[in-house]
């Protein structure tokens, strides 16, 4: 069990991407009061002093055993962070943490340690044995969850079955009125292809696979409407609703940050924990040069506490 009064883990991301810089610029102005960092503390204060901004950060200390580069990431460095996000989680499954807030990584740095990883989402999954995370970005009163996460395009409509789609929306529900409190949540289902398919013209899936789940779903009293094209999915003609779900990851996503980027947060729904993140990647362009963006993971944090007081 895990209390709000316990503080929030933080993992600092990619030390040589700008995680470190938005954890700095947060700890300077207070909004990681009630917080730990979970990171290499030496890399953290010779960034603070790159960046000349006051260190003002709760570290729990994982030394990385290569040096740090601001923009020049080292996979070596990567099983640490791997160790970070392990130890954020038992914290958190040990009631420690309210929750874990994760600034980015990169796949393919993490990857090319020899470490197969296909994202935090998947990850933290697989550290607490949660059979089915769903994705959901939130900004505002905006959220869009993911029927499908890190899958190249054409692998998704094969992916998408009966049971994985029924299997999401369960997850979504559940933690629409779990997590954010929303007693009776509407859910409006996106459809795969355009125009919902054009009652088959335009492919199967959606009359043969999402048609028959939303219909299933809406059965049992949930509201609960689709699949919509996904083109007007968003727009106020498709009436109110708490979250839309996406078929897969460019369906939702470009609308999530268009209409929220630097204040956009990721939440992993269906995990026995809060996790919370940033809508961002690790931007190893900008590390070290006081020009990063901390709105999101600020964001991600504030949602984070929220979520927490309901636990």
């Amino acid at each position: 069990m895990t209390s709000a009064s316990q503080p929030l883990a933080v993992t600092a991301g990619d030390p040589a991407g700008i995680g470190p810089d938005l954890c700095i610029a947060l700890g300077a102005d207070g909004r990681l009061d009630g917080a730990v960092v979970i990171g290499d503390k030496r890399t953290l204060r010779e960034r603070a002093e790159t960046l000349g901004i006051e260190f003002a950060l709760d570290v729990v200390d994982l030394p990385f055993p290569e040096p740090v580069t601001a923009g020049q990431p080292n996979p070596a460095n990567a099983p640490v962070l791997l160790d970070g996000l392990k130890a954020a989680v038992e914290g958190c499954r040990e009631g420690r943490y309210a929750g874990l807030v994760t600034a980015p990584l990169a796949k393919h740095v993490v990857s090319d340690a020899g470490v197969p990883f296909t994202g935090h989402t998947e990850y933290l999954a697989e550290l607490t044995d949660t059979p089915l995370p769903v994705m959901l970005l939130v900004a505002d009163d905006l959220r869009v969850a993911l029927a499908s996460t890190h899958l190249a395009l054409r692998d998704v409509p094969d992916y998408l079955t009966r049971e994985r789609l029924a299997a999401v929306l369960d997850v979504l529900h559940a933690d629409l009125r779990g997590r954010f409190g929303i007693d009776d949540p509407e859910i409006v289902v996106c459809g795969l292809n355009p125009h919902a398919g054009e009652n088959g013209l335009l492919g199967d899936e959606d009359r043969e696979i999402i048609a028959p789940v939303v219909k299933a779903f809406a059965s049992s009293g949930a509201r609960v409407r689709g699949p919509l094209p996904a083109d007007t999915a968003f727009t106020p003609a498709a009436g109110p609703r708490d979250a839309v779900l996406a078929m897969y990851h460019d369906q939702g996503l470009p609308v999530i940050k268009f209409a929220g980027f630097g204040h956009a947060v990721n939440v992993t729904l269906g995990l026995p924990i809060i996790r919370t993140s940033v809508d961002h990647g690790t931007a190893f362009d900008l590390a070290g040069t006081g020009r990063a963006d901390a709105g999101s993971l600020g964001a991600a944090i504030e949602l984070a506490r929220e979520l927490a007081s309901r636990a």
